[in-house]
């Protein structure tokens, strides 16, 4: 059967990764000055919306009105029906205000989201309103750095919640040749610093200084690993579909590189797929979490 990728179902599928992956102190340290009253966040690069589901899952937040930029017209729509069926599904009342405006709320919760389909540098070029938080979550390793990080600062009159920054480190497990796997490991992080778009393969630890640079203060920092691994062969929910689609990544980016033999490559992708089938492959990739204030 022919494997269909979906950038959506992706996102959905790596919510349950991102979960244990988001680093714990970082995220305390947010709770921990996040202002008390009703707040203003703006999330970039925002997806399908897994990240304001996921605040309320863990109940970050309370009153908030929520700007949900992304660029890509089938993450925007999908997020437009995903995110109020969630809410019903978690208990919680929807009022759609209107196309791009709707309403989740409780007892206790009560926010309002605002979806804005929207080329990143575009929105800031029209000077939204600057936020209590700004959000950017397995985003910031795709842009160009650090030009364009004072622009992504100047969302947020507060704090900044940079998540899931790639930081060098791919690992597959079990090899299926030590030799063939370091070389496309190497060649799929070079893809990285080499996109038309921007991008660089050791985000995590050059934000550090780039932070420092454009004047934040960085107030927390950790790792926040992907580890996806099999138990009795099976994978967490739909974690199977996630490493699927990461090999597909590999496959798009190394696909008639002349350094990669193509015939090595193909059996490799195949050895992999078979891994993942049989309830073996294990991903491990090192990312890190920020939070500053500006």
């Amino acid at each position: 059967m022919t494997m269909q990728y979906s950038f959506p179902h992706y996102l959905l599928a790596k919510q349950s990764v991102d979960d244990r992956a988001l680093n714990q102190h970082v995220l305390a340290s947010l709770k921990a000055n996040l202002p008390g009253e009703s707040i203003l966040i703006t999330e970039v690069g925002a997806g399908i919306g897994t990240m304001i589901t996921r605040l309320l899952r863990w109940d970050v937040l309370r009153r908030a009105e929520y700007v949900l930029v992304d660029q890509q017209p089938e993450n925007i729509e999908f997020a437009r029906e995903w995110i109020p069926s969630w809410a019903g599904a978690a208990g919680m009342s929807v009022e759609k205000i209107d196309e791009d405006r709707l309403r989740v709320f409780d007892a206790i919760r009560d926010v309002r989201i605002h979806f804005e389909r929207a080329e990143i540098f575009d929105f800031i070029q029209r000077g939204p309103a600057a936020a209590d938080l700004l959000i950017a979550h397995a985003f910031l390793d795709l842009l160009p750095l650090p030009e364009s990080l004072p622009k992504i600062l100047s969302l947020t009159k507060g704090l900044a919640w940079l998540t899931i920054n790639f930081d060098g480190l791919t690992a597959l497990e079990p090899e299926v040749d030590a030799g063939l796997d370091q070389q496309i490991e190497l060649l799929y992080h070079s893809t990285m610093d080499t996109r038309s778009t921007g991008g660089d393969s050791r985000t995590g630890r050059h934000l550090f200084r780039f932070l420092r640079s454009a004047g934040a203060q960085i107030l927390a920092a950790g790792s926040s690993d992907w580890v996806v691994h099999p138990s009795n062969g099976k994978y967490p929910l739909d974690e199977a579909y996630f490493l699927h689609f990461i090999l597909h990544f590999y496959e798009e980016s190394l696909a008639g590189k002349p350094a990669l033999d193509a015939n090595a490559f193909s059996d490799w992708l195949k050895s992999r797929r078979n891994q993942i089938e049989q309830g073996e492959l294990v991903l491990i990739a090192h990312q890190m979490d920020f939070l500053a204030r500006i």
